[in-house]
């Protein structure tokens, strides 16, 4: 028998809607619709502990760990940018955006940039020693969704277009294409080597997706988070192994899978749980997966009650088995 996930104490109360582990230890940092960001420190024995917490004026939608792990950086509803110091507890505002920012992520090899993605249909850059952003890029709609590994940022907005952007170049957009899956996309994730990402939408689908011309014949996308009387589910979240590059999807239907995209296959799916993964994160040795349930939002605001809403971070411990690499299956 597998052992149960860890359940991490004293949850945000209100829905969940993004996880970030930092790079430098097994600390998790999660923003909430409750206008929060809080702190946990995850110990070996799997146990958490809420270790500090910081507020926006409106729901807080994206969360990311600056590269040395000292600060946790934030974008909401109130349309700023804040950053967190865990050295002296103090907020700062660091940027802002004309409407709510749905993304932020710092850049690898550029300790101090941080890019965001907003509603207000812009991509900003910021050097956190400047107030005003370093480069600015209108997109043609709002982004819903962004991520960057190595040279490669990507965003994806409103009306499924994709921005592809080669960070030599952080303020031209390299490549804009259509998503492959055929509704609204819900996640974007690069591939550990940066070169490529895998997008997801609220019909069950996820499609991978290689930049380089070359690789055009390894792209597919496939059906996931589907059951059998045929009702389809929102992919919520795609997360990527630090280590292996294999990676996960959890959607609303209660479920997370793991798959191995090169040998296009399914690697393992944990138990159902009670209620929509709203978001997902591994820990930077990957053997920490994270995941909320909560309410994911995708039936819009009449479907939320704060009453009977379960708001759940839990914990699984990884296995090595579960999420490595496999050989294709013979045909």
């Amino acid at each position: 028998m597998e052992a149960p996930d860890f359940e991490v104490a004293s949850p945000p109360p209100d829905g969940i809607s993004a996880l970030a582990f930092s790079s430098q230890a097994d600390l998790l940092a999660v923003p909430s619709w409750d206008n929060n960001v809080r702190i946990y420190e995850v110990q070996p024995t799997g146990n958490t502990v809420p270790k500090a917490s910081y507020s926006h004026e409106g729901p807080v939608f994206c969360v990311d760990w600056s590269k040395d792990g000292m600060s946790v950086v934030s974008g909401g509803a109130d349309k700023a940018v804040r950053m967190y110091d865990l050295n002296t507890g103090q907020t700062t505002q660091i940027g802002a955006h004309d409407e709510p920012v749905k993304a932020a992520k710092f850049l690898d090899g550029q300790a101090n940039i941080l890019a965001t993605g907003s509603w207000d249909k812009t991509l900003k850059y910021w050097d956190l020693r400047s107030p005003q952003p370093v480069g600015t890029v209108a997109l043609p709609e709002r982004c819903y969704s962004m991520d960057t590994k190595a040279d490669l940022l990507v965003a994806a907005t409103a009306d499924r277009s994709v921005m592809v952007f080669n960070l030599s170049n952080p303020t031209t957009i390299f490549k804009q294409t259509i998503s492959p899956l055929k509704w609204q996309t819900r996640s974007i994730s690069c591939f550990i080597d940066g070169k490529g990402y895998a997008i997801s939408s609220i019909e069950g689908r996820v499609g991978i997706q290689y930049i380089d011309e070359k690789d055009a014949t390894k792209c597919f996308s496939f059906k996931c988070h589907r059951d059998e009387t045929k009702n389809v589910y929102s992919v919520n979240a795609i997360s990527f192994h630090p280590i292996y590059g294999t990676f996960s999807t959890a959607g609303a239907d209660g479920t997370v899978s793991f798959w191995d995209k090169d040998s296009k296959q399914r690697l393992k799916t944990l138990p159902k749980a009670n209620g929509t993964i709203a978001c997902t994160a591994y820990n930077r040795t990957g053997n920490i997966f994270a995941y909320a349930v909560s309410y994911d939002w995708t039936k819009g605001h009449k479907f939320h009650s704060t009453e009977g809403q379960v708001n759940k971070l839990m914990l699984h411990a990884v296995k090595d088995e579960d999420v490595k690499p496999r050989a294709p299956k013979k045909r």
